[in-house]
């Protein structure tokens, strides 16, 4: 059966498989073996190898056959960000390597220009204090910081607005 649907629709699907393999794969787990002492009647729980097997293998084709309609979608379904248009692929991928960037960049705008460094806790001699510079214009660092979380936030919403609108076919 094919099906027409968002992203965001898509992805609420596989976290429902998902949900649903967990519970075959639980069940599965506590019922594929029972114990019984010597002279006991066992309680042997109710279990279906076959039919567990069969529920377990339908999921996983359907997670395959949505995360293939997902990636299709991704690869060729293209947004504007800011002027340019970008597939959504290409999105998630440049969303990383900004994210990345960005806490470093973090790291550098929180830098006080000059820093004492500590001698350390277990020092035995009296040392000189040490003290640590920046290498960069702090102003830069803070106003790149800025320009890249707005760019992650201006593909974000492009991404937003896309996976809830744009729709796509899967054979589910």
């Amino acid at each position: 059966m094919h099906m027409k649907m968002t992203s965001a629709y898509a992805n609420k699907m596989l976290k429902q498989l998902a949900e649903d393999k967990s519970y075959w794969v639980n069940k599965e787990n506590d019922s594929c073996l029972y114990s019984a002492a010597v002279g006991e009647t066992p309680v042997i729980p109710e279990y279906d190898f076959a039919g567990v097997s069969a529920t377990i293998e339908k999921i996983d084709e359907k997670t395959r056959i949505l995360k293939h309609a997902i990636n299709l979608a991704n690869v060729t379904g293209e947004v504007d960000v800011n002027g340019s248009r970008m597939t959504i692929d290409v999105i998630l991928i440049a969303m990383a390597q900004l994210n990345k960037r960005k806490g470093f960049l973090d790291s550098l705008r929180r830098q006080q220009p000059q820093s004492r460094k500590s001698a350390g806790f277990y020092s035995s001699r009296a040392v000189q204090p040490e003290y640590q510079y920046i290498n960069y214009d702090l102003d830069l660092a803070k106003s790149e910081y800025e320009r890249v979380s707005k760019e992650i936030m201006d593909m974000q919403m492009a991404l937003d607005k896309y996976n809830q609108t744009v729709e796509f076919e899967a054979a589910v």
